[in-house]
């Protein structure tokens, strides 16, 4: 059985290594095919080395832009290498263009499609992620869902057939990594940080970073965290966000220190030693969640209302006055919250079902 993997960001690299750490081990015959949407070093390459990946077949080399461009270039590129490389079944994971592409180019050569991680909503259609997520849902032959509440967003939407509780493969790839991670340089020490001792937030969606008075608003909000708190907000900066900010012209508080974006395993110690997450990144409530360290989540909705159940997430927007609130609730709170992500192995369960599903399907 030949699999294509189709990865075009960080998110996605991180969370289909466990997959490919399974295909591996299982001598299964597969390919990354990179679409190129995330193509800075620091966005992509260095995830490959961190993780010690293959390195793709190919590279699209897509780059930015609007989303039916960018979009449409994925479609070409991928439909001309599926001719070539003729897989058996393509996976995607997540939510964003290069997902979309993926499935869509692969479902219309009926190739079928796995999705890793489906099943997710934030009921928000303002979001181009929730339109990935629904359409991707209703075109994939296997659906690889992280929880029963996203198994139970499908059954709403009438999608039964071919879903799979699986657990998180995010759950896998911060456990597998945090020993590498610790045994690394520390890069806490590289920073003059202490553990506990500052708050780490990112920020790179489009609601966010497209809207200046949205960003201006977290900016305002950062420096009312770090003067109040008297902890110092650590900020890997996405160069979308940062040439933003540029071209708005906004200036970043004191006490807010912006770093360059950082290497899967560098990140996740930062991660892990913090006193607290703002962030409007899915897979950082994720992190957080699993690594015990509370988040707050700098959007009106979100896709993982599991990590809001057990207490490890607030949603509170961008507006300072609640973002400030959501801090003092979650630097107070406990941090005793069972994961509900699943256990580990998400990326064998998620093999397994492939290797059967082609059983049937022969």
């Amino acid at each position: 059985m030949r699999f294509s993997l189709v990865l075009g960001t960080r998110p996605e690299i991180v969370k289909m290594a466990p997959v490919v750490r399974q295909l591996q081990l299982c001598g299964e015959d597969f390919e990354l095919v990179h679409t190129g949407q995330h193509y800075s070093y620091d966005m992509d390459q260095v995830f490959f080395q961190d993780l010690r990946l293959p390195r793709p077949t190919v590279n699209l080399e897509v780059g930015s832009g609007p989303h039916g461009a960018q979009t449409g270039r994925m479609l070409v590129g991928l439909e001309a290498h599926f001719l070539r490389s003729r897989p058996d079944m393509v996976l995607v994971q997540g939510d964003t263009n290069t997902v979309l592409a993926g499935a869509l180019a692969a479902a219309k050569m009926n190739i079928p499609v796995g999705h890793v991680e489906a099943g997710l909503r934030s009921f928000d259609r303002r979001m181009p992620e929730e339109i990935n997520r629904v359409l991707v849902d209703h075109i994939s032959d296997l659906l690889f869902t992280p929880t029963e509440t996203s198994a139970q967003n499908l059954e709403r939407e009438g999608v039964t057939k071919g879903v799979h509780v699986t657990g998180n493969t995010i759950v896998d790839a911060v456990r597998q990594n945090l020993r590498l991670a610790e045994e690394r340089d520390d890069v806490l020490r590289g920073l003059g940080l202490s553990s506990g001792g500052y708050v780490l937030t990112t920020m790179h969606r489009q609601e966010n970073v497209d809207s200046p008075s949205r960003m201006a608003n977290v900016l305002r909000a950062l420096g009312q965290v770090a003067g109040e708190t008297g902890l110092d907000v650590v900020w890997p900066v996405h160069p979308r966000t940062r040439k933003n900010l540029d071209n708005f012209q906004l200036k970043v508080p004191q006490r807010v220190r912006v770093i360059e974006p950082l290497g899967f395993l560098q990140f996740l110690q930062l991660e892990a030693r913090a006193a607290l997450a703002l962030t409007d990144s899915g897979g950082l409530q994720e992190e957080c969640c699993i690594l015990g360290v509370p988040c707050v989540t700098l959007r009106d909705s979100t896709e993982r209302p599991e990590t809001v159940r057990v207490g490890a997430n607030v949603v509170v927007g961008t507006e300072p006055e609640r973002v400030l609130e959501g801090v003092r609730r979650m630097l107070g709170s406990q941090r005793d919250w069972a994961c509900p992500l699943g256990q580990e192995g998400a990326g064998a369960r998620i093999v397994t079902i492939c290797r059967e599903f082609r059983k049937t399907e022969a």
